[in-house]
């Protein structure tokens, strides 16, 4: 008998199949319902990284029920466990230290929650042509995780896609190996030139 994983990847490859049959169908509407619904077969992907805010220069912390972005690289309350939610880009995003989940509630301010199976900490992941990742609520659609300059946050009615302050980089924790690969370094090395050994003539 085939593993769940398997029954449930054949069945999306029947739906596809099914769809691109039919004239005049816009795939990009069929995978976005696909991202959107929640995915309960395949075994969830569970990453640790820091999130470099682009406005404040820092990273976010979940410090309980408060949230910041003025943790510094390797804070403990910076370090956060992502989990995904969905077949999808949707994640919920836990302090590792705290264990309380970074979510948005009805007035869009970012709070902490110790409990995250509320929609309102769920996020789709968004990944911008800057390179920079958006985190917008599963809940709230077009209301975003941002930050000021000072590190405050700021609520999800007065955040758009374009702003720098909804702009983010995913990095490794300082000094930590990382659970899984799912996006490379966003640090910058030089590269070191080569010296070829001289041989004697």
């Amino acid at each position: 008998m085939l593993p769940p994983e398997c029954l449930h990847f054949l069945l999306l490859c029947f739906q596809v199949q099914v769809l691109v049959a039919e004239e005049n169908v816009d795939f990009r509407i069929h995978v976005e319902n696909q991202t959107r619904a929640r995915d309960d077969v395949s075994r969830k992907q569970l990453r640790l990284y820091q999130l470099y805010s682009r406005t404040s220069g820092k990273h976010i912390q979940v410090l309980g029920r408060r949230i910041s972005a003025r943790g510094e690289d390797g804070d403990k309350y910076a370090q956060l466990l992502v989990e995904t939610d969905t077949f999808g880009s949707q994640v919920r995003i836990k302090g590792k230290e705290t264990e309380f989940y970074l979510c948005m509630n009805r007035k869009g301010k970012l709070v902490g929650k110790p409990d995250g199976t509320s929609k309102e900490c769920v996020f789709i992941e968004k990944v911008l042509e800057n390179n920079y990742t958006a985190l917008m609520s599963a809940k709230y659609s077009g209301w975003y995780v941002g930050f000021t300059k000072k590190g405050r946050p700021r609520k999800g009615p007065k955040t758009r896609e374009n702003q720098q302050d909804v702009h983010f980089m995913k990095r490794y924790p300082k000094g930590q190996a990382e659970l899984q690969k799912p996006f490379k370094y966003t640090t910058v090395t030089k590269r070191s030139r080569r010296i070829r050994p001289t041989h004697p003539g």
